[in-house]
C-alpha cells in the first residue's frame, strides 16, 4: 500500500521521535565523477567553501543517528583523511558495482534491529526537515523513498506507480521505455529500510540491466513481492535533491545556495547591495543596519556588530567585527578582532591573531599581523605592523615597518601609549618605543626608545658636485 504524502503540512517531530528504531545512516561516496573531469573525488568538490559530502555528513548529523557509515571508493584516502575529524565507520567499495552492491558493503556493522536511512555524498543541499519528514513516517515493516517531480526528468530513475496510486517499482533512465519516460515523478536517492529487510532484499538483487551493476532501486520491487507498505514523501526544492554530476550542476547548486544564504541575511535586516555579488562560504552572524557593497566574500565564522559597513570587493574570514566598524573597499581580513568604531583600509590587510581595540584607524595598503592595538591609534599609510603591541594614542607615519624576522626567529615590537612614530621608519624588533616618545622620519630604530624623547637615527646629508647618473651603453 502507498502512503504517499507531500512535504508541504508535514510539522518535523523531535529528533528522539523521528522512529523508535536506531537510526543507522549509510552515505554512499565511492563515485568517481568522470563528468568533473578531475583528479579529485567527486564528494570532495566544494560547494561554498565545502565539501559536498561534509555537506551532507553536517545535515546527516543534526539526526542524532545511533551511528553513521559512509562507503568509499575512488581515491578513498582522501576522503578519510577530508573527514579525519567526524566519528563514522568507514566501508570501502573496492569495486564500483552499483548502489545496491555499495550498501551491501555497509551492512555488516548494521544491526537487525536498526532502520537505515540512505544518503548520496554528491547531494549537498539535502535539508534536515526533509529527512525528518521520512523519516517520521518509518516503522520496521515499511520501506521509505524521498521523491521529487521535475519538468524534464531525464536521467533520473521514475517512480512507477499502479492504477490505485501505490508504488510499485522504479526503473532507471537506462532501462525505461518511452512511456516510462514520461514520467515526472522521480528517485531522489534517498530511503528508510529496515536493516532486517533489507539485507535480504540486497541479497537477492542481480545484475542483469544495461549497466551490469546492482541497482538498490531493485528493492522496491522486492518489498512490493513482500507485500511491504512503501510510502513516499515528496519535496517540492528541486535543489536540495539535486547531485553534481559536472561543473555546470555544481555552479547552479553554489549559485542557489548563495542565494538562500543571502536571502537570510537580507530578512534579518542586512542591506545588500546586489544580492547575486555576495558570496557566504560559512556562517555569519548579524547585528541591525549593517550593509554590504558588491562583490564581498564572506569565509568561516563571521560575527558582525550593528551598523557595520563593509566596502566593495572585500574578503572576511573568521572575524569578529563590533559596532559602528566601517570597512572600506578591497580590504582582506582574516582571523581578527575588530572593536566598535573602527576604520579599515581601502587596500588594508588584517593578518591572524590581531586585535583592534576601539576607534582605531588602518588605512589604506596597511598590513597588520599578529599585533594588539589599542584605542585611539592610527596606522595610516602604507606601513607593515607583525609581532607587536600597540599602545593607545599611537600615530604610525607612512612607510613604518617593523622589522620582526631575523631570518630565523620572529621577536616583538612594543609601541607605548601616545608615541609618534615618523614616516619610514624601521623598528628593528625586539625594540621598545617609550610612552610618549618621538621618533624622527627615517630613522633606523635598534635600541629601545626612552618615553617623551625625540630619537632618531639617520646618516648626515651631503651633496656631491660633479656626479652623473650612468647612460645607458650603445650596442
Amino acid at each position: 500500500m502507498s502512503k504517499a504524502k507531500a512535504l508541504d503540512g508535514i510539522v518535523a517531530e523531535a529528533l528522539d521521535s523521528i522512529t523508535t528504531m536506531k537510526l543507522s545512516i549509510i552515505i554512499l561516496a565511492a563515485g568517481l565523477g568522470k563528468r568533473l573531469q578531475s583528479d579529485l573525488p567527486k564528494v570532495l568538490h566544494q560547494l561554498a567553501d565545502k565539501s559536498l559530502i561534509r555537506h551532507v555528513l553536517d545535515t546527516a548529523l543534526t539526526l542524532k543517528p545511533d551511528n553513521i557509515q559512509i562507503v568509499y571508493g575512488y581515491k578513498g584516502e582522501q576522503v578519510r583523511e577530508a573527514l579525519a575529524d567526524v566519528n563514522v565507520n568507514w566501508v570501502e567499495q573496492a569495486q564500483q558495482l552499483g548502489t545496491g552492491h555499495a550498501v551491501a558493503q555497509a551492512m555488516p556493522q548494521i544491526a537487525d534491529d536498526a532502520m537505515v536511512l540512505v544518503l548520496c555524498g554528491d547531494v549537498p543541499l539535502i535539508s534536515s526537515t526533509t529527512l525528518q519528514a521520512l523519516c517520521s513516517q518509518a516503522d520496521a515493516n515499511s520501506l521509505g523513498v524521498l521523491t521529487v517531480e521535475l519538468d524534464n526528468p531525464h536521467g533520473y530513475g521514475r517512480i512507477v506507480r499502479n492504477a490505485a496510486g501505490q508504488v510499485e517499482r522504479i526503473v532507471e533512465e537506462k532501462e525505461a521505455d518511452a512511456h516510462i519516460k514520461q514520467i515526472k515523478e522521480v528517485n531522489a536517492g534517498v530511503y528508510t529500510i529496515p536493516a532486517r529487510h533489507l539485507r535480504r532484499w540486497l541479497a537477492s538483487l542481480n545484475n542483469n540491466n544495461a549497466q551490469g551493476e546492482y541497482y538498490l532501486t531493485d528493492i522496491i520491487a522486492l518489498a512490493v513481492q513482500d507485500n511491504r507498505p512503501i510510502y513516499t514523501t515528496t519535496t517540492h526544492n528541486v535543489s536540495e535533491v539535486m547531485g553534481v554530476n559536472d561543473r555546470q550542476q555544481l555552479a547552479t547548486l553554489e549559485r542557489y545556495y548563495q542565494t538562500q544564504q543571502v536571502n537570510r541575511l537580507m530578512l534579518a535586516g542586512v542591506t545588500v547591495r546586489d544580492p547575486a555579488r555576495l558570496d557566504i562560504r560559512g556562517t555569519v552572524q548579524t547585528g541591525r543596519d549593517i550593509a554590504i557593497d558588491i562583490n564581498v566574500i564572506l569565509e568561516g565564522e563571521v560575527t558582525l556588530g550593528n551598523r557595520v559597513k563593509i566596502g566593495p570587493d572585500t574578503v572576511i574570514r573568521n572575524a569578529k567585527i563590533a559596532d559602528d566598524v566601517e570597512i572600506f573597499s578591497h580590504c582582506v581580513i582574516e582571523n581578527v578582532v575588530i572593536g566598535a568604531n573602527c576604520r579599515i583600509g581601502p587596500f588594508a590587510r588584517l593578518r591572524p591573531e590581531t586585535v583592534l581595540a576601539e576607534k582605531v584607524h588602518i588605512g589604506n595598503f596597511v598590513e597588520i599581523k599578529k599585533s594588539t592595538v589599542a584605542q585611539g591609534s592610527k596606522i595610516n599609510h602604507l606601513s607593515y605592523v607583525g609581532d607587536s603591541e600597540v599602545g593607545s594614542g599611537v600615530n604610525i607615519g607612512a612607510g613604518t615597518i617593523t622589522c620582526n624576522y631575523d631570518g630565523a626567529n620572529k621577536h616583538k615590537t612594543i609601541i607605548e601609549d601616545n608615541a609618534f612614530i615618523g614616516s619610514n621608519t624601521q623598528l628593528v624588533a625586539p625594540v621598545t618605543v617609550g610612552a610618549g616618545a618621538t621618533i624622527g622620519a627615517g630613522s633606523t630604530i635598534t635600541r629601545d626608545a626612552p618615553p617623551d624623547t625625540l630619537t632618531l637615527r639617520r646618516p648626515p646629508q651631503k651633496t656631491i658636485s660633479g656626479w652623473q647618473r650612468p647612460t645607458k651603453k650603445k650596442p
